[in-house]
């Protein structure tokens, strides 16, 4: 009995069952259960088949066996079936074809059911061979008696209208389309309305077209159809531009019951709806927009009180809200205040819309609330918190002083984080309200010794120039900061350079020698070219001009402005228009970051999918076009370059004769066929003993480089007056990598040592390595993969730089592109920069031969004879060398 029990169990468990590791032999033992007789067996193999699909496995083999159980009346194995044909038909698109004959005859199956699962499916296979199978039974379902085949249909045909759209037009289906928005069955005419509007997104034209009559048929099925159609068909009417205040009112009186929703994308596209439409209302119907003004305040306050995820979405939103129509929450500043178990993300959005609703009414509450945040543990919320006191300060003038006296009390904790960014936003106020607050610049100069980051210091320097007059000591307090100069951040050390020349032009008898060792420190010193440049500067206005220089550092600065409301308004408007989007969580308009195909291509993600296909790995492999969007831009072209030159080896002299036993040294570095070269050219200057016969070592380097063999033969000898050539191949071995010190670039030298065996003489010299000879032949990325890296490697790791004065060869993108190819830097694809007329940006991939990936983007304008660089990369060490290897390409 119970064994009867146990297996009854195990019969009907849970499917999880199905994806336990099965045992060697498995795809046979799946063979002969597809094919087994018992129903319930098949049902089970096939659940096999997909639960190792699910988890990566290649099941592409049982593709026939799998096809053959889809001639079943059971939907549940059906589904199963057409799932997998769904996965496998991208790599199986000739096999898929035998499948068309069971769609055909499912579509017209009495079970509708089995009839919608049959459009479907074709609507989802995207093989451009099923299409033209596909119209026919798309065409009768769309006008099917059974409103679940009509809904599933209306979708099929935005499906359709992404891989075939002149099909769709030929075949009337957009007309079709707009029929059944006058559909008696409110779900038919959301998913028609979802259609259209992925058509029109998808076309770039107004395929919705909403009349009169559509409009009442649209309203009358918003209060029937499910909560997704109901966000469809709101979508619908917040692109909709009523003709007049009158109609606007009626369209948000049919709205505004969808703001005490449950679902909070109903909520929010509702709200869309009447912000989008109260600029229709106009000032003359205040009292209207007024009364919107309330009701529009508790369904967004309600949205608080959802999960953290739902709360971070509609933060986001109420951000737009707020500066569109700040009066909406004026009054509701309190339900913004964090609560101590609120993730970080939330309280950070939190912070920043109580910045923008804050008021003369409120200030001293949100002060005192401020300045509890300021004690918390999370020291990123601490130091937002401190910033949003400095940000109340320099948005209401009258609340200044109250702020001031908000940090200074925190400055008197003495935590060190809190002390910085207290002097950060101070510096602000102080820009804001000049001679307004100086007394408490002696409370800053106290805390002197807490300062350690980058823009706290450069903060306090500023302080202390701009101020000099006050500070008794103000040199002083400068001269323990140029101790340190030349560790500091570039920011603290521009700041440093004009702090110290302001401070002269006010004091000059006390402050000549420290102006003038800054001056040296900033032109002689430096590698940063900003701060070389700023120093020359000054250097000659102090110079030449003493009081031209005063007109210039100590003249009037202009006032900061509130930066609360910092978006422009059409951008502005642009957003609330897509509220309830990414777009509004991203506060970018949508083509900043979605890659939007013209009519008839696919989208970013089925592009991507097709570069799974082999005739389009034959293509890349041959490096014809590969089409398609590319990371957050739209209307790539991509060409492959006629001119491929083969690279040139460059010889530069690393060793005169004096140091060499009479010998000029030439070195380049190449790579042939994978393979690493380092070709030598030696001069004989002054030797009266011909070079025959050497031996080469190499020190310890970063890219643990070593000669493959150590002989190097000259034949025929080098005699005195003549030169002659060789050729060392080198190979990377992993003991011969010298280790890179934290946070150091990698240095491109290689230091070599020769022998010369006829004299026994040994002389050494240090070679430049190029390091475009370590780009691989398999350093090709395909698109998705290109994207992603370019996704993932942090903005911080960007490498920028303009290379001037190029050749004609390097500011024509064609031939660019063959010159590249030669050094295995490989194309991706190429743009016209938008607005911008001339503008071309092109992107390349490389990958080391010991396998670091870089990826590059080029900026070239017509008529000009220079290029900007961009390069990503995660190995940042090694970032430099190959941006300066591509620098080299381009200007050779």
């Amino acid at each position: 009995m119970a064994a009867k029990m146990l297996g009854k169990r195990d019969e009907s468990g849970s499917d999880s069952r199905f994806f336990t590791t099965q045992k060697k032999g498995e795809m046979h033992e799946l063979k002969l259960e597809l094919n087994s007789t018992d129903r319930h067996t098949k049902v089970d193999a096939v659940k096999k088949v997909i639960a190792s699909m699910t988890v990566g496995k290649d099941v592409s083999m049982l593709f026939t066996d799998v096809l053959n159980c889809a001639q079943t009346g059971n939907i549940e194995l059906k589904k199963l079936v057409y799932l997998y044909l769904i996965n496998y038909a991208k790599s199986q698109p000739e096999l898929t074809l035998l499948a068309v004959n069971t769609f055909v005859k499912d579509a017209s199956d009495p079970n509708p059911l089995i009839r919608a699962l049959a459009v479907r499916t074709m609507g989802c296979i995207r093989v451009d061979r099923i299409t033209e199978y596909l119209c026919e039974p798309l065409s009768r379902a769309l006008r099917d008696e059974d409103p679940y085949v009509r809904k599933t249909a209306a979708v099929c045909v935005a499906k359709l209208y992404d891989i075939a759209p002149d099909l769709v037009q030929e075949r009337g289906f957009l007309e079709v389309l707009h029929d059944l928005i006058s559909d008696s069955n409110p779900s038919v005419v959301a998913n028609g309305v979802a259609a259209l509007s992925e058509i029109a997104e998808t076309s770039g034209q107004d395929v919705m077209k909403i009349t009169a009559s559509v409009l009442q048929k649209l309203l009358a099925a918003l209060n029937e159809c499910t909560e997704w159609g109901q966000v469809f068909i709101l979508d619908s009417l917040a692109k909709y531009s009523p003709a007049e205040a009158r109609e606007a009112e009626g369209i948000i009186e049919r709205v505004t019951p969808r703001l005490q929703h449950a679902n909070s994308a109903v909520v929010m596209s509702a709200v869309k709806v009447i912000l989008s439409y109260m600029d229709t209302l106009g000032s003359q119907n205040s009292d209207a927009i007024r009364n919107l003004t309330r009701k529009l305040a508790p369904p967004l306050v309600t949205l608080l009180n959802s999960e953290p995820e739902i709360q971070y979405v509609a933060l986001r939103n109420i951000n737009l809200i707020v500066q569109k129509r700040p009066n909406i929450l004026e009054n509701e500043i309190k339900v913004f205040f964090c609560k101590y178990n609120d993730p970080i993300y939330v309280k950070m959005e939190k912070l920043e819309i109580i910045i923008k609703l804050i008021s003369e009414k409120n200030i001293d509450q949100v002060l005192l609330e401020l300045k509890e945040y300021a004690t918390e543990v999370d020291v990123d919320f601490v130091r937002k918190a401190v910033s949003a006191i400095g940000r109340c300060a320099v948005k209401l003038e009258r609340a200044a002083e109250r702020c001031i006296g908000v940090l200074l009390e925190l400055i008197q904790t003495k935590v060190n984080y809190v002390v910085q960014e207290a002097v950060i936003v101070i510096k602000d106020i102080f820009r804001r309200y000049p001679n307004r607050y100086e007394s408490i610049i002696a409370t800053l100069c106290d805390n002197l010794d807490t300062l350690d980051e980058p823009l706290a210091k450069a903060s306090m320097i500023w302080i202390i120039g701009e101020y000099a007059e006050r500070i008794d000591n103000a040199d002083e307090l400068l001269d323990t900061f140029l101790e340190t100069f030349e560790e500091e951040d570039p920011a603290v050390q521009l700041q440093l350079l004009t702090a110290t020349v302001k401070c002269f032009l006010k004091n000059p008898e006390d402050t000549q020698d420290m102006v003038q060792r800054v001056l040296d420190m900033a032109t002689e010193e430096s590698d940063n070219p900003d701060l070389r440049d700023r120093g020359f500067i000054y250097w000659r206005l102090l110079s030449t001009d003493p009081e031209a220089a005063k007109m210039v550092v100590l003249g009037d600065k202009p006032v900061i402005e509130d930066d609360t409301f910092r978006l422009e308004p059409s951008l502005l408007n642009s957003l609330v228009g897509q509220i309830a989007t990414l777009s509004s969580v991203y506060h970018k308009p949508p083509d900043a970051f979605v890659i939007r195909g013209t009519t008839g291509n696919s989208s970013l993600y089925e592009e991507e999918e097709e570069d799974d296909d082999e005739e389009e790995e034959e293509e890349y492999e041959d490096e014809n076009d590969v089409g398609g969007d590319l990371l957050d831009i739209g209307g790539l072209s991509v060409q492959e370059p006629a001119i491929q030159p083969q690279p040139q080896v460059r010889l530069n002299q690393v060793c005169g004769a004096e140091k060499s036993g009479g010998f000029d040294i030439f070195c380049g570095f190449r790579q042939t066929n994978g393979s690493v070269f380092m070709d030598m050219e030696f001069k004989n200057v002054s030797s009266g003993v011909p070079l025959s016969n050497s031996a080469i070592q190499l020190n310890k380097n970063a890219f643990g480089l070593s000669p493959a063999n150590q002989q190097i033969v000259c034949n025929p000898p080098i005699q005195q007056g003549s030169s002659g050539r060789s050729t060392v191949e080198l190979i990377i071995t992993p003991n011969m990598l010298a280790p890179l010190p934290a946070g150091q670039p990698a240095s491109p030298q290689i230091q070599v040592a020769i022998k010369n065996i006829a004299t026994g003489g040994v002389f050494y010299f240090a070679a430049n390595f190029s390091f475009e000879a370590l780009f691989s032949p398999d350093g090709a990325l395909d698109r998705s993969t290109f994207i992603e890296s370019w996704k993932s490697i942090d903005d911080n790791k960007e490498l920028y730089g303009t290379v001037p004065d190029l050749p004609p060869t390097s500011t024509d993108v064609d031939q660019v592109m063959g010159k590249f190819k030669a050094f295995n830097v490989f194309f991706i694809a190429r743009r016209p920069v938008p607005n911008a007329e001339g503008q071309e940006v092109v992107y390349f991939s490389m990958r080391t031969s010991s396998g670091m990936d870089f990826l590059a983007e080029l900026t070239f304008k017509k008529g000009v004879n220079a290029c900007k660089v961009c390069l990503k990369t995660e190995n940042a060490a090694y970032g430099g060398l190959a941006k300066t290897a591509i620098e080299s390409m381009l200007q050779n």
